[in-house]
């Protein structure tokens, strides 16, 4: 990595030293395409975690837990420049995990396995998102936790891969979880916890409108999550996913009302500190923007870490 930032470079340095002495660069590919992919880890701290080990040291009390999901979408990702300059990373074609259509590209990313606790996951995983982007030197990545509004609101039975999935369904929206990120009592129903779950899902709230019918969908709170890692190299580093962090302000043993945990309430007493950590706008009394707060810099749910 350069004092600058990372380098995606079109040509090999002896035929950069050829153009220098030269003195030009005319008909070089220095814009050509290059391929950035960006990976994704699920941690608890500083720990690796999976489907079928305990997670020790979360939420309020530092309990155990185990997982039983850690599924989310990723949208519209860019890569920064020094300057500010964001330049998207454009999918490959459509796949099982990568969807674009209309100035838009979605992109699930499944940090479970099916195995012990996970049992109603897959086998299949998908830790990175993979694309091009012209060349140049790039110092940093932003990008969205969510589903465009412009691809949500569909039925997912009819919907084009991975928007089909449907443990990320919303039905009663048309709409997606963004993030499905569960925990269970580790000693399941005969465990401690007064609350023997706790769910975070994340979606859009407060929807009317069927697009089956031929409806115009709104949606009071959007809780789309925009963060940024202002210095990260693709190349060297992961995006570490902290579900320490997440739950840190939470009691996960417990529930205080409604569903387990936060299935993204506009008044769900969980959703608060839920969303802190996501930094996405949130009150007590329903009145939350459901918009990034400061374009989630304060978010600590993603970070850089050494790969």
């Amino acid at each position: 990595m350069t004092r600058q930032g990372f380098i995606l470079s079109a040509l090999p340095l002896a035929a950069l030293a050829t153009l220098a002495a030269c003195g030009g660069g005319g008909g070089s590919d220095d814009d050509s395409p290059k391929t950035v992919t960006i990976e994704f880890a699920a941690v608890a701290g500083n720990t690796p975690i999976g489907c079928g080990s305990t997670v020790s040291g979360l939420g309020s009390g530092g309990v155990d837990a185990k997982l039983q999901d850690f599924r989310f979408y990723v949208s519209n990702v860019k890569l920064v420049k020094a300057d500010g300059t964001e330049v998207a990373l454009t999918l490959p074609a459509d796949d099982d995990w990568n969807h674009s259509a209309g100035g838009n590209a979605v992109t699930l990313i499944d940090l479970e396995d099916g195995s012990g606790g996970c049992s109603a996951g897959t086998s299949a995983t998908h830790t990175s998102v993979t694309g091009t982007v012209p060349a140049g030197d790039y110092v940093g990545v932003r990008m969205t936790m969510g589903v465009p509004f412009a691809l949500n609101h569909t039925d997912y039975a009819s919907a084009p891969a991975p928007l089909d999935v449907q443990a990320m369904a919303w039905s009663w929206q048309s709409g997606r979880k963004f993030a499905k990120i569960e925990i269970v009592d580790p000693d399941g129903s005969t465990g401690t916890w007064a609350a023997h779950s706790f769910y975070v899902h994340l979606g859009s709230t407060g929807c009317s409108g069927n697009p089956a019918n031929g409806e115009t969908v709104s949606c009071v709170a959007a809780n789309r999550m925009d963060f940024a890692l202002a210095a990260f190299d693709p190349a060297t580093q992961k995006i570490a996913v902290d579900l320490r962090a997440l739950l840190a302000g939470n009691d996960i043993t417990r529930n205080q009302a409604g569903a387990p945990g936060c299935m993204s309430g506009g008044t769900d007493p969980e959703c608060a500190a839920v969303f802190q950590a996501l930094a996405i706008g949130w009150n007590a009394d329903g009145s939350g923007s459901g918009l990034p707060v400061d374009g989630g810099a304060a978010q600590t749910l993603f970070r850089a870490v050494a790969k």
